[in-house]
């Protein structure tokens, strides 16, 4: 054959790639499973206000259980050579005394962190007495329609009729000035507002499924109340008990500076201001720092329970 003739041999064909190994398969994400407990605080942490106010009480909560070992002085040992010191930015101030003294001679600053071991437990006891008492009626005036549930929604509405603080001084007159009688009397105001609360919320969970499921299986009634029906209305009560924390605090003081609370020494807030009325103008610094924690304690309850309004409620979640 001649060079010239072209090659008709085929042409070997060209490998095809090797298929490329599987990807990993990736998993799906999945919905993760928030817990109740969860879901209110991190509805909380998006609330700076709720935040502030719970930092707030964090630290005066710190200041009351550790007040021994915080405060400089003894909130009743008196300093007859620093009557009346001012506070340590003022001329004549110094470090041993930072917020000054008082009439007598005591340490301003140990009688606030004192003071404040001592207004967190009549908020604490204010709210778990009314608190259980305002469930209690509400529990009987949801579950015993008729009379029982007009008696006592009538003594609510009589009790709730009155202005609380004058209520709060008929109380006390009739059972004697002092510390527990004043808490009792506070307490007394409260206990309409958790009364009809529960009420309203046990009726709104009575014509539910699960409730009307417990009855056929056959549940008491004291089961149906505490274990059925309460745990549902607790969220509305929670919220409420917090607010009311800040008004026992706020009447308290009131009652204190009227004299029908607690009696001197006691380093309690309105105490303290009502004994400083006479130095308002000599030294200001005695009426003005009782007053001020006064003020921000209330605010901080206040804003804590807000968010735990925003939290608990679904219809105010932003």
């Amino acid at each position: 054959m001649s060079d010239n003739v072209l090659n008709t041999s085929p042409k070997p064909a060209p490998l095809s790639p090797a298929p490329a190994s599987p990807a990993p398969l990736t998993p799906m994400p999945t919905n993760q499973v928030i817990s109740p407990s969860r879901e209110v605080w991190l509805s909380m942490r998006a609330n700076r206000g709720a935040m502030v106010g719970l930092a707030f009480i964090c630290l005066l909560v710190f200041c009351a259980v550790f007040a021994d070992f915080v405060a400089p002085h003894s909130a009743i040992e008196q300093f007859r050579d620093h009557v009346l010191q001012p506070p340590v930015w003022q001329d004549g101030g110094s470090w041993s005394f930072p917020l000054g003294t008082d009439g007598v001679g005591r340490c301003v600053l140990s009688r606030l962190i004192f003071g404040a071991r001592l207004s967190l437990l009549i908020g604490a006891i204010v709210v778990t007495l009314s608190l259980a008492l305002g469930i209690g009626f509400g529990l009987l005036s949801g579950f015993f329609r008729g009379v029982p549930e007009i008696t006592i929604m009538r003594l609510m509405d009589i009790v709730l009729a009155m202005p609380s603080l004058l209520l709060s001084l008929v109380i006390v007159a009739i059972l004697g000035p002092g510390l527990i009688n004043a808490m009792i009397a506070v307490a007394i105001t409260y206990v309409p507002h958790y009364a009809r609360l529960t009420r309203a919320a046990v009726m709104a969970e009575l014509s539910k499924d699960y409730v009307v499921a417990s009855r056929v299986s056959g549940a008491g009634t004291l089961r149906l109340m505490f274990d059925v029906v309460l745990p549902n209305c607790l969220a509305p009560l929670i919220v409420q008990a917090t607010l009311s924390f800040s008004t026992a605090i706020l009447d308290a003081a009131a009652l204190g500076f009227l004299g029908l609370g607690a009696q001197p020494p006691t380093p309690e807030w309105g105490t303290m201001l009502a004994d400083a009325r006479q130095f308002l103008e000599a030294a200001p610094w005695v009426v003005t720092f009782p007053g001020l924690a006064i003020l921000v304690t209330v605010l901080a309850f206040n804003l804590m329970g807000d968010g735990l309004r925003d939290a608990l409620d679904p219809k105010l979640k932003r």
